[in-house]
């Protein structure tokens, strides 16, 4: 049976694939000026004996903004997966914060897809974010005295006004709003200081003030703290703005560049083997359409699915 923390833990929906060892516990080594946090070089991935992509190359530096886009099961989480060591590349290279992946998680804060917490559930705010200090460990919570326990308690106090949620932290998850929720466990994810943000669709299920206001939370952080930041997205429009740079993963390939490089009508016509067309709408959204139906589309999940036959093809395939 879990310990109450480590069960917990696992209802907030925050994994450190990694054990935690000494070198955690000291602040994070800073990388050098001109190493990448991440650093892939023809990376591939098979699953069941299918690949699913294969051919991305990737460098990303400290206080970049990456999005991760493609149609449903191209293969975006398992990118997350691949770069925490929880499931090996097939082929290529892949370098996290200069080591191999799963080497490092202790410098990375992760927060997985996200999951609707029960109503009823009591656990506060401000004690999920402190899960994120010490909720991996096994057994009987460490007890903290006078200094560490201060440092760890002004840690929590930080990171949840850095994110914007002081008025709530004391409130219990099961009874703040979706947009609140999220983050709180952006927080969480921030709590360990860490070098590297990984954030798979942590918009799903918002509504659209919420996306644009936790995109531009998640943006500041990136921005203002230099922390690199690789975000799983379905609709690229809320974020579009922010970003450095995008990977689109689609029938088992890849392309990977600036929005500006990828989002276009020839590299997405390569990359699905078939016509498609990006168009830009008046106030400046991308729609991607192809024949005989659009590959993607990235616009509102929330709209009325029915409003139009554009809007209907890309729920059915924009993931």
């Amino acid at each position: 049976m879990l310990h109450p923390i480590a069960k917990a833990h696992e209802v907030a929906g925050r994994t450190i694939p990694a054990p935690r060892t000494a070198a955690s516990e000291s602040s994070p080594a800073p990388a050098a000026a001109d190493d990448p946090v991440l650093a892939l070089c023809g990376a591939a991935v098979g699953v069941a004996g299918r690949t699913l992509w294969s051919g991305v190359d990737l460098r990303v530096g400290a206080g970049e903004f990456v999005a991760v886009l493609g149609p449903n099961g191209a293969g975006k989480s398992t990118l997350i997966k691949v770069l925490l060591g929880m499931l090996p590349a097939a082929g290529g290279d892949v370098r996290v914060l200069g080591d191999r992946p799963g080497q490092t998680n202790h410098r990375i804060g992760y927060l997985p897809q996200r999951r609707s917490f029960d109503a009823s559930l009591r656990i506060r705010g401000i004690d999920l974010v402190r899960l994120g200090l010490d909720g991996d460990r096994w057994g009987l919570p460490m007890p903290s005295f006078g200094a560490r326990r201060r440092s760890a308690r002004q840690r929590v106090d930080e990171v949840i006004e850095r994110v914007g949620a002081s008025a709530y932290a004391h409130r219990p998850i099961g009874r703040c709003s979706g947009g609140e929720q999220q983050r709180l466990l952006i927080a969480q994810a921030l709590v360990r200081s860490p070098q590297l943000l990984l954030l798979d669709e942590p918009l799903d299920s918002l509504d659209l003030p919420n996306q644009s206001a936790v995109t531009a939370l998640i943006s500041r952080i990136c921005h203002e703290e230099n922390v690199a930041v690789v975000m799983v997205a379905h609709d690229v429009n809320p974020i579009l703005s922010h970003l450095d740079q995008v990977v689109y993963l689609a029938e088992g390939g890849a392309a990977s560049g600036t929005p500006e490089d990828v989002i276009t009508s020839p590299t997405l016509t390569k990359l699905y083997g078939t016509p498609v067309e990006v168009l830009r709408t008046s106030d400046g959204r991308l729609v991607v359409v192809g024949q005989p139906e659009a590959p993607a589309v990235h616009t509102d999940r929330h709209t009325d699915r029915h409003a139009s036959g554009l809007h209907a093809g890309g729920d059915r395939a924009a993931g």
